[in-house]
């Protein structure tokens, strides 16, 4: 033993095995050196009656006045029942961002993350979830160990990706297939959203304690709140009529006017089998919405639609596509360019969906009534053991898509809402009430003929 100066650890020769050379001025502090001539500084203490070891750092790094104190300030540590070695060992083992999402897609994918009403994620939902992992979070907190993350991290990362610090384009598994990624506001709201979720699955599997996420003020984004006008109905009925005859065109065009018709989301249309149409209960029996499984109320232009389009088509799909027995693809494409360089460029399939649920709302319907009628949460007819719905929703549904039909044929309604026009309340009492009323019984409800009725 002998006290480590920088002539003595320079001049200590290599061993065949290596060996340490023990401090004779501070008990526990070594210099180890290796077969190569490496040197560092180490020492050696017992923590819960284990001889443990601790590397501070490589001499020429670390000197050996250096090295010496930080020695001290360790064994004056350990003596208080800390184990930096141990600690150390613990930091190495830490999860890191890039680590839990990683195991938090394997779960996802195997089904085992639940997402809306109990249920594993759709194939959808965790592609979109994993595009927005591999291209925002991980970028930018991949390295990162968990258990340091904060809330001030999380509020920078939302500021990052609304700022485009991840905007990149990249190349998808489909031949020529690229992916712009932006971020923005709302890519920032959704991603952030997802982030809080991996968190609670990082709290239920044990790896922290709490959600860095939760109380995070998050920017309001714009609310959706476009819809069609009646004159935007009557120009976009004359689009759809001038393509389709169209071999490209015509059934996009067919799907966006059911979608009109309907309310209905679109891949709920575009993936639409006929064994989820039910004709005698004018109903469509989704087996896979967003909500689940779903019944879904629709009009008589919609059953008058669909009973001509299955005499004419064979198949699974009530659209069907090119291959065998495929649904109908290319549909975003084809409703862009169909409706670009028109007054409606800015529409999309869920405007369609948001101007059917306010044409319902203009006709008198109430909240729950439309929730229903588009497969909202709050309103969905989600039962598998209804088999007749009420008239009240098939009535609603028939007034709502009669009503959008005509307007899509160019009709100029006088009213738009059934509960303030009294003339309308009284022909449809009136039609309720004529075959049951005998010939010569006298009513106070004149009848008044369809032809001359003022809508």
């Amino acid at each position: 033993m002998t006290k480590l100066t920088k002539r003595f650890v320079e001049a200590v020769e290599p061993k065949s095995k290596g060996h340490v050379v023990w401090d004779d001025e501070l008990p526990g502090f070594g210099l180890r050196v290796y077969p190569s001539g490496k040197r560092s500084y180490l020492i050696q203490y017992r923590a819960k009656g284990r001889s443990r070891r601790y590397t501070i750092g490589i001499h020429g790094v670390w000197t050996p006045e250096t090295a010496r104190r930080e020695a001290k300030a360790l064994l004056g540590q350990i003596a208080q029942g800390e184990d930096p070695a141990a600690e150390r060992e613990e930091e190495r083992r830490a999860v890191t961002v890039r680590e839990l999402c990683e195991q938090y897609i394997a779960d996802m994918e195997a089904g085992l993350v639940l997402g809306k009403g109990g249920r594993p994620k759709k194939a959808t939902t965790v592609a979109t979830d994993v595009g927005r992992i591999r291209r925002h979070i991980i970028p930018l907190l991949g390295t990162r160990r968990i258990k340091d993350i904060t809330k001030p991290d999380m509020n920078n990362l939302m500021k990052d990706i609304i700022a485009g610090k991840t905007r990149v384009v990249m190349k998808t598994e489909k031949l020529r297939g690229k992916a712009i990624v932006t971020g923005g506001p709302g890519t920032a709201i959704r991603t952030m959203g997802l982030l809080g979720g991996i968190f609670t699955y990082a709290i239920e599997v044990g790896i922290i304690d709490q959600n860095p996420t939760h109380g995070l003020k998050k920017p309001r984004y714009k609310v959706r709140d476009r819809r069609l006008s009646e004159a935007e109905y009557r120009t976009l009925g004359r689009l759809l009529k001038d393509v389709q005859h169209d071999n490209h065109y015509g059934i996009h065009a067919e799907i966006l006017r059911l979608i009109a018709l309907t309310g209905c989301r679109r891949g709920e249309i575009i993936g639409l089998r006929w064994s989820e149409v039910d004709i005698e209960g004018s109903c469509l029996r989704l087996k896979d919405s967003k909500e689940g499984a779903s019944v879904r109320p629709v009009g008589l232009p919609v059953i008058d639609y669909l009973e001509a389009a299955r005499l004419k088509r064979n198949g699974t799909f009530v659209f069907p596509g090119q291959g065998e027995d495929n649904a109908v693809g290319n549909f975003p494409q084809s409703w862009k360019k169909l409706f670009a360089d028109t007054p409606l460029w800015d529409v999309t399939p869920h405007v369609l969906r948001h101007s059917f649920a306010s044409i319902a709302n203009d006709l008198g319907f109430t909240e729950i009534t439309i929730a229903a009628l588009i497969g909202h949460a709050k309103g969905s007819v989600t039962s598998k053991y209804v088999h007749t719905l009420d008239s009240t929703l098939i009535m609603a549904a028939d007034t709502v898509s009669g009503y959008i039909k005509a307007l899509l044929e160019g009709v100029e309604f006088r009213r738009n809402t059934y509960t303030l026009d009294h003339q309308t309340r009284r022909n449809t009492i009136n039609d309720m009430l004529i075959d049951a009323r005998p010939s010569h019984e006298d009513t106070s409800f004149p009848h008044v003929e369809h032809s001359n009725r003022q809508i």
